[in-house]
């Protein structure tokens, strides 16, 4: 178990007293995914310059909250809550999650919300509108209330259940214009149309410390290409299946690798099998620690087909920060986080797709051309210290306290 003295905290972040942070996050791990991914990798980075303890509703299921840098408390009852929230000195809020949002306001302590998705402009936080899980047009930004209740009414038991969500949309909004708002991309910042906001991208640590190597020296004979993420609808999975079939029907030769699990993987086996794409695609299941590393060291290609506005694309930056070759659908964040470091392609265009898995096979010098160009970007936007950085800042703001131009510096973060 690691310690980490106060001494050592305030040495290491100079100018910058040691302040308590309680960050709130409804989900953590051992839960998978974006937001748990980012507030794990941010308490860590700076549990030597904060006193953070991270609260959430998610059970440890076995996970050793020991072995963390940082305090977790979880599943705390309301009392517990409210006692965390009093002794703190700033409230961060991974996603506007309403209980703590309310004690935080009647408290009078700073608060800032960090918008991993949209439960502040849609009443089901995903901008999918029911049934169907279509792109929603924004229907509550619009003042469309109706649209709204018989959206949820889709996918719950009832009208009054389905007001209360609108309503619960409509307060949980309330309280975010009275605090700091982080937005994780700029389509993000668009979205939810809050002035009190910053764009701070996801930071990712840099697996080659600043140089310029990249992991695959020469083009591959066959390219592996994969899919790494959740197996849900929303994904767009079968959009990347479709796209592999049309290439195979063309002559081409080349590997499908699905890396992951979810409610859709029957769908998806089955799928496989229609297409005829059993030879070429092989599922993995969810992997962790070495298995995941090593399923990814054999990958050339990732491909993200999400028809969903994802807000930003974690897994998109990591695989770039790697020097690999992303193409990604051009919606939400993702389109913006790949820019010009990647290929995009319409979201649900899987012919679209397969024309460009096709220009990768026949010139498999753009895996490393643009491999390059990938790392590129993600160095120069998506730096872990720069998340750090401008996280710290922002909470010195909320606090009233004079940030100066370069910012206090982090000379050590949490391992």
């Amino acid at each position: 178990m690691r310690t980490v003295s106060s001494r050592t905290r305030r040495m290491t972040f100079k100018g910058f007293q040691m302040t308590k942070l309680v960050i709130y996050s409804h989900c953590f791990a051992p839960s998978v995914g974006g937001a748990e991914t980012g507030v794990m990798s941010l308490a860590t980075g700076l549990a030597t310059q904060f006193e953070i303890t991270v609260v959430t509703n998610t059970a440890a299921s076995g996970f050793d909250d020991r072995a963390l840098p940082f305090k977790v408390v979880r599943t705390p009852r309301v009392i517990r809550l409210m006692k965390l929230i009093s002794e703190c000195d700033i409230l961060h809020i991974a996603g506007p999650a309403l209980l703590p949002l309310l004690i935080a306001r009647v408290m009078s302590k700073p608060v800032v919300v960090e918008h991993h998705g949209y439960q502040a402009v849609c009443p089901n936080g995903a901008l999918l509108k029911e049934p169907g899980r279509t792109l929603c047009v924004g229907h509550f930004m619009l003042g469309e209330y109706r649209a709204c209740i018989r959206c949820q009414h889709a996918t719950s038991s009832s009208y009054p259940k389905s007001l209360r969500s609108l309503i619960l949309t409509m307060l949980r909004r309330s309280l975010c214009k009275r605090a700091k708002n982080i937005a994780i991309s700029t389509h993000v910042l668009i979205r939810h149309q809050l002035l009190n906001t910053q764009v701070i991208y996801y930071g990712v640590r840099d697996p080659f410390q600043g140089t310029s190597v990249t992991t695959k020296q020469k083009p591959p004979q066959k390219v592996r290409f994969a899919y790494v993420g959740r197996f849900v609808l929303e994904k767009g999975i079968s959009v990347f299946l479709k796209a592999a079939h049309e290439c195979i029907d063309k002559g081409f030769i080349f590997d499908v690798l699905l890396i992951g699990d979810g409610p859709e993987r029957p769908s998806l086996e089955q799928e496989i099998r229609e297409l005829g794409l059993v030879p070429y695609a092989r599922i993995t299941g969810f992997l962790r620690g070495q298995d995941l590393e090593s399923a990814l060291d054999g990958i050339h290609v990732v491909v993200m087909p999400s028809v969903c506005e994802e807000t930003a694309g974690l897994s998109a930056i990591e695989h770039m920060m790697r020097g690999r070759l992303v193409i990604a659908s051009a919606i939400g964040g993702l389109g913006e986080v790949v820019g010009d470091g990647g290929l995009t392609f319409p979201p649900g265009d899987h012919r679209r797709l397969a024309e460009i898995m096709a220009l990768v096979i026949e010139k498999p010098g753009l895996i490393l051309q643009l491999g390059a160009a990938a790392r590129t970007r993600a160095v120069k936007y998506f730096g872990y210290l720069r998340m750090l950085h401008e996280h710290a800042n922002l909470y010195r703001a909320a606090l009233g306290i004079e940030v100066k131009k370069n910012g206090p510096q982090i000379t050590n973060v949490g391992a």
